[in-house]
């Protein structure tokens, strides 16, 4: 667990970014209706939570660095929901803005209900403004609306910032390098996934629905601490591990598929993403193997390649140019290998890219890009490696081969001076794998 003083030391981070005598204002995530009056289960925003570990619903953290050009301190203040009994009795425990100080470590908390009359004073004064405008609708309302109070009142000597900025590119950069309890943390997340993964490679037989698989999956994160899944689950046997974004998980396992599953808990807020493809039977065919172990060399070959200073789009190419010779030797692709790497002939069956950053999202923030360029990979940073392979059933190849899909996808941290798999407790040769297909 991240304590109060490291959310702290992130805000000071962040005001010591800012331009003197500014203010940034960061919303929670608002509860989210599911059906008639009841909603989904809340989940944080995750710029909000990285700043304050807090998550309840509609609230405003916001940091001032006025008078205090050197940023050293500056102030933080939290709008929460008043503490409530009834509301509490119904909906559950609120922190309140009484108790909001001495928990989360800020120097001021207020009723949310206030901010309409708070928020001026607060941006009275400010020269700049950061904030994401756009990214939530209410809160939007609610800024735009003091703004307009301070523009109206100069007569009142109520001065509205001169400027907004964006506050995302300042987060978003300190959220892509992770520090050591955020690896520690996505470690365990990364654990608890992988067991869940071999837990559905022990059970999984011919006959099981796609939906038994992930409540296999689902029920192990839960069982650990992760009682929710980073993002839907994807479980496609046969011809369903083609479709990339596959969730309906409702087939039938079938004899001699093989199945797909992309699947990673989110723990304390930090995700997992891990995919595996095994057969449903417990027994590679001679196809599935080829194409299988084509995917496996590329995979390992561009965690090899993802180190610092090295970037994504390196380790892609090299994904791209042995991804479309191992088509080319099976008889899939036809013609030279220059001529399909230029006609880009490999996109008909590998049409994704290598890998994304992770964190609290699990496509997670930062740039790839930098001054125009490919961001070169850092210390700290962690990322998806998640080459793959789907053919279906409509492509012009050699019959063995067609329906197939196959992804294999770890987690990595780049380190000084390479990285680490966080995901290595789970087997991905074909030995390993119907070895554990083959336990009682």
């Amino acid at each position: 667990m991240i304590n109060t003083h490291s959310f702290l030391a992130r805000r000071k981070r962040l005001l010591s970014q800012l331009a003197p005598n500014s203010l940034a204002i960061i919303p929670a995530a608002q509860e989210c209706t599911r059906s008639n009056d009841t909603e989904y289960h809340f989940r944080q925003n995750s710029d909000f939570f990285y700043l304050t570990g807090f998550n309840e619903p509609d609230a405003f953290l916001i940091l001032s660095n006025q008078g205090d050009s050197s940023s050293a301190k500056g102030k933080s203040i939290l709008l929460v929901r008043a503490k409530n009994e009834l509301a509490e009795i119904w909906q559950g425990r609120r922190l309140g803005a009484e108790a909001a100080p001495s928990v989360l470590e800020v120097d001021e908390a207020y009723n949310i209900d206030d901010i309409s009359h708070l928020l001026p004073a607060i941006l009275d004064g400010h020269e700049q403004l950061y904030y994401s405008l756009g990214s939530n609708d209410a809160a939007d309302a609610i800024v735009q609306a003091s703004l307009m109070v301070c523009k109206k009142a100069p007569k009142q000597s109520m001065l509205a910032p001169k400027s907004i900025h964006d506050v995302n590119p300042i987060v978003h950069a300190m959220r892509l390098i992770k520090d050591g309890d955020e690896i520690a943390l996505m470690q365990q997340s990364a654990n608890i996934s992988c067991e869940a993964h071999k837990k559905a490679m022990q059970i999984c037989k011919v006959g099981m629905y796609e939906y038994q698989l992930e409540a296999i999956i689902l029920h192990h994160f839960a069982m650990n601490g992760a009682r929710f899944a980073a993002y839907n689950t994807i479980v496609g046997g046969g011809e369903n591990a083609c479709i990339l974004h596959y969730t309906e998980n409702q087939d039938l396992l079938k004899e001699g598929d093989l199945v797909l599953i992309d699947a990673g808990s989110e723990f304390q807020g930090y995700a997992a993403d891990i995919t595996r493809t095994f057969p449903v039977n417990g027994k590679f065919s001679e196809a599935q193997t080829a194409l299988y172990n084509l995917v496996l060399e590329v995979q390992l070959a561009c965690i090899d390649a993802l180190v610092p200073g090295k970037t994504i789009a390196d380790a892609m190419q090299l994904a791209v140019r042995q991804i479309t010779q191992g088509l080319l030797a099976l008889g899939i692709l036809e013609g030279t290998l220059e001529a399909c790497l230029e006609d880009d002939a490999h996109r008909e069956f590998f049409m994704h890219g290598l890998g994304h950053y992770l964190g609290l999202d699990v496509h997670d923030v930062g740039d790839y890009k930098q001054a125009g360029n490919d961001k070169p990979l850092e210390e700290g940073m962690v990322l998806t490696v998640e080459p793959g392979i789907y053919i279906s059933q409509k492509a012009n190849v050699p019959e063995q081969y067609k329906g197939i899909g196959i992804r294999i996808e770890d987690n990595i941290v780049i380190t000084s001076n390479g990285n680490t798999v966080m995901t290595q407790n789970i087997a991905k040769t074909v030995k390993d794998i119907e070895a554990i297909m083959a336990e009682d």
